[in-house]
């Protein structure tokens, strides 16, 4: 394809309602062209951009931003959105430090509505500015695009309920591609497939409604009478759709890649000043075979050929495989043992385990609901069984409640794979692994585990399954493990101190942070300085003869990849100084901010956290 021609009008949405109709669809072709080389390049959501791209030019087309408002649910299909809306010069910078974000951003757009980063939020953030938009009284339209894998979210419906009977101006738009992350899974499933293979209903409530418009003097009349005795027209001809019935009115299934079908229901929905539910079919992947027949593989990807496809699934050199691969071992020798994931069969490296186990009743898929797979996980453990539940460090941020009320109170046995702790790089803010350990670290009687290495996250996986009662986590962060040198690996699952004990300096921490803080020993003794390493595997609960061994340092150094207020460095620095210690404290974290994307290295080093940044920080205290 050539070198962008239209793009290089549109600058704003305000350009977009400038070019002919008949340029619309090259526009599209273009867009996807730029999408395919910008993420093949820096990474980044695929499959779900390219199935959403007439749908946004649509959107854009008809109503007018920043004035009205678009909600992105999940955000990671607006990347469309960002091209039309000012974007595009910069859009080569996606994903890549001091770059455009892969998700949603007021500060970085004013036509960027609100954040959305995790599935779910869109109807609850659009209802409250459908009703400001009320209360200013400026007719402005709230709109909030929802994937349908969203709409297994349990926030979803709670909105909807709210919504629906509100009288708001509000526009839900329904992006069906039939896909979540994973596959889409759950009873809305079947319900959706059921609305798409049955759309006679509608065909014949919007004619009936032409035709009656149209009887001389009393047509209005007419169909306003029919809209009151809908339900017998429904029960005749359908039965209703969930949305009608919570108080929306419903247009759909529309051809999701037609522009010009989806322009016009647009306009038509633009004047309803009524809870409106959009119902658009797409095709994840679109323009992009490899994608298409494939769209989960597709869904996150680092940079890939596009001509050969290079989808992001975890490679075996990966904490997710090695994890998933030393699962399915345990399962193998008990039955008890199963699996829980939230749509992120492959990011979590369960693709292993479901590959073997669904057919068998022991792999469970329950889609973007996380604080329902934590509860069901509990429920399973209360009959016995043994599950793990494998989640994102910061999708894991949403079962906080479930943990401590339907888990940690009566100590059901459920283990937490915490997938992506600590620093994650390119997806910014909203995925950052930096909260788990003082959000956990509270919960009474938790037991978090935080392998630096291949070897301990099989062991910790051990010990979380058979050596403890009630919650166990076991986090640990994205990627390959880090190099440590053989004469610093741990003989145990608890720690490991290495280094005379009558080192005057202590350095602690735990995690992959571990093989920075073993170059840095290494550094000391080469110069024949004394240093000891504390390296902690568990660090939830941490003994008293473990705090009574740090307290016999004079200098103690903690560097923690997690966010201070409420870390294992505060922690640690509380029981000492109960404890009456004397000596000098030094704690390094991330200072309670939110960290924004970049290669993880750099964040790392940025955040002084790379073992010349220790060293450094060390030698000037």
């Amino acid at each position: 394809m050539e070198q962008p021609i239209l793009l290089e009008k549109i600058h704003s949405p305000q350009d977009l309602k400038a070019l002919p109709e008949e340029d619309l669809e090259y526009l599209c072709e273009e867009i996807r062209h730029l999408l395919m080389g910008t993420v093949a390049q820096n990474g980044g959501h695929l499959a779900s951009n390219l199935g959403a791209v007439e749908l946004t030019v649509a959107l854009h087309r008809v109503f007018h931003l920043p004035e009205d408002q678009i909600v992105w649910d999940v955000g990671h299909q607006s990347y469309t959105h960002k091209i039309l809306t000012g974007r595009v010069s910069r859009f080569y910078t996606l994903r890549q430090e001091d770059g455009i974000s892969g998700f949603p951003r007021s500060s970085e757009s004013e036509y960027d509505a609100f954040i959305g980063g995790h599935a779910g939020n869109s109807v609850s953030a659009a209802l409250g500015m459908a009703v400001a938009n009320s209360q200013k009284g400026n007719g402005n339209t709230a709109i909030a695009v929802v994937g349908d894998g969203a709409f297994t979210n349990g926030m979803i419906y709670e909105a909807l309920n709210n919504a629906g009977r509100s009288g708001q101006k509000i526009v839900v738009v329904l992006n069906d591609n039939g896909m979540s992350i994973s596959k889409n899974v759950g009873a809305f499933t079947k319900y959706l497939s059921s609305i798409r293979s049955t759309s006679s209903y509608f065909h014949f409530k919007d004619g009936v409604e032409k035709v009656l418009r149209h009887v001389p003097l009393v047509g209005d009349s007419l169909v306003q009478a029919a809209s009151h005795s809908k339900s017998v027209i429904k029960h005749l001809f359908y039965n209703s759709t969930i949305f009608e019935d919570l108080g929306f009115s419903y247009f759909g299934p529309v051809d999701g890649h037609d522009l010009k079908a989806l322009i016009q229901v647009f306009q038509r929905v633009q004047q309803i000043q009524d809870p409106v539910v959009v119902h658009v079919q797409t095709i994840k992947g679109k323009g992009y075979i490899l994608a298409e027949k494939n769209p989960g593989a597709y869904h996150g990807v680092s940079s890939f050929d596009t001509e050969v496809g290079n989808p992001d699934t975890p490679s075996d050199d990966s904490f997710s495989c090695v994890m998933g691969k030393h699962l399915c071992e345990l399962a193998r020798q008990d039955g008890r043992i199963c699996a829980v994931t939230a749509a992120m069969k492959y990011g979590t490296g369960l693709h292993h385990f479901s590959s073997e186990w669904k057919n068998k009743g022991r792999f469970f898929d329950v889609g973007i609901a996380e604080e329902h797979a934590m509860t069901f996980s509990a429920g399973l453990a209360a009959s016995g069984l043994v599950p793990v539940y494998a989640v994102y460090s910061t999708f894991a941020q949403r079962i906080y409640d479930q943990v401590i009320h339907d888990g940690s109170i009566e100590k059901r046995h459920v283990v937490l794979a915490l997938d992506r702790a600590g620093v994650v790089g390119d997806d910014g803010e909203t995925h950052q692994g930096l909260f788990d350990v003082a959000m956990l670290s509270n919960v009474p009687d938790m037991v978090i585990y935080s392998p630096s290495n291949y070897r301990e996250l099989c062991q910790c996986m051990d010990e979380a399954i058979y050596h403890h009662e009630g919650i166990c986590a076991v986090r640990y962060p994205r990627g390959s493990e880090p190099s440590i040198p053989s004469k610093y690996l741990p003989d145990g699952v608890e720690y490991g101190l290495f280094g005379p004990k009558d080192a005057k300096k202590l350095l602690v921490t735990y995690g992959r942070l571990y093989g920075e803080a073993c170059r840095v020993a290494q550094r000391f003794e080469e110069r024949g300085e004394s240093i000891a390493l504390l390296k902690l595997t568990q660090i939830c609960p941490i003994p008293s003869e473990w705090i009574e061994l740090m307290a016999s340092y004079p200098e103690i150094y903690v560097v923690e990849e997690g966010i201070q207020h409420g870390g294992l460095g505060e922690h640690l620095a509380s029981r000492l100084l109960l404890m009456g210690y004397q000596g000098r404290y030094h704690l390094r974290a991330v200072d309670n901010h939110f960290v924004p994307q970049a290669k993880v290295d750099h964040a790392l080093k940025k955040l002084g956290m790379d073992a010349d940044s220790i060293e450094q920080w060390m030698r000037c205290q």
